[in-house]
């Protein structure tokens, strides 16, 4: 089966991450994958040429999505098969999607929605949430762009940024969680639907942001057995028959708290874990022949 590997445009601004585009794109040929780099909006590139279509890295999306609901559309009417499911992607774009994991009954972080062309009620947020400070952030985001962590006494100056904001798209509200300060920020990857690593994430002094090429700091974690069956629930329930899947939280008076759940195109921290590459490899392989399976 030929394979797209999927990228975006401006390869170089992640550290660590482009560097494990790379790597695991070099992993999977030497491993004799027929597969093809790619950017997702190049216009001359022939899809319909492609089985698989394997949506690493197009970490450009978020300002172009209308271009890239598009993109997915012409996926799904060339019937080129995108790992993971488009319908799955067109769901895991939108952080709403955290409404449907909550109702469920599972752990979600407590969410207030700000649709676009509202206006900002701080007092009604900070009341509702029972909360001194909160994070507000879009609903469709990477890399904590235009994500503030705001307090009761600052808030008021906030507003106009806010709401400027709120005419170009939906935002959310959470709780700012002190554990994320304190304990870190918990990441389990799984390949399909198989637990193969986890790391703790840590923000550098004064901050929140977790990222690596914010400042923050990655290390291997190694979870309890009751913490990984509670992670592995929302993987079995809502990333069913994904290649990959990785799983954001922190622990809160001692459970496990959702923060997202990412299916699109999460980083992997495939560094931390020898293992991690074959197991890539071999969910991809048994991805394939199962599909091989299905369509003959």
């Amino acid at each position: 089966m030929t394979t797209a590997y999927v990228c975006y445009s401006n390869k170089g601004e992640y550290g660590l991450a482009d560097l494990e585009n790379e790597e695991l794109f070099q992993f999977l040929k030497e491993k004799g994958v027929d597969i093809h780099s790619e950017i997702w909006s190049d216009p001359a590139a022939e899809w319909e040429s492609y089985d698989n279509v394997i949506l690493k890295a197009p970490w450009d999306y978020v300002e172009k999505i209308d271009q890239f609901r598009s993109w997915l559309d012409k996926l799904d009417s060339l019937n080129v098969r995108l790992l993971n499911s488009i319908n799955t992607i067109r769901w895991n774009i939108d952080k709403h999607y955290l409404r449907d994991i909550a109702d469920s009954g599972l752990n979600v972080i407590e969410t207030m929605y700000l649709e676009k062309g509202s206006s900002i009620d701080f007092k009604s947020c900070f009341q509702s949430l029972n909360i001194e400070k909160i994070v507000v952030k879009p609903c469709i985001s990477a890399s904590s762009k235009n994500t503030f962590a705001i307090s009761l006494n600052e808030a008021d100056q906030f507003i106009p940024v806010i709401n400027d904001l709120l005419k170009d798209g939906d935002y959310m509200v959470q709780p700012f969680l002190k554990e994320i300060q304190q304990s870190g920020e918990v990441s389990f990857m799984f390949f399909n639907g198989v637990f193969s690593h986890s790391v703790i994430k840590k923000p550098k002094a004064g901050d929140f942001r977790t990222q690596e090429h914010l400042g923050g700091t990655i290390d291997t974690f190694t979870p309890t057995a009751e913490l990984l069956s509670s992670v592995q629930k929302y993987v079995d329930i809502f990333a069913k028959n994904c290649l990959y899947t990785r799983v954001d939280g922190t622990i809160v008076n001692g459970a496990f708290q959702l923060m997202e759940l990412e299916i699109v195109d999460p980083y992997l921290y495939l560094f931390t874990s020898p293992e991690s590459y074959n197991l890539y490899y071999g969910a991809l392989i048994a991805s394939m022949e199962k599909y091989s399976q299905i369509i003959t």
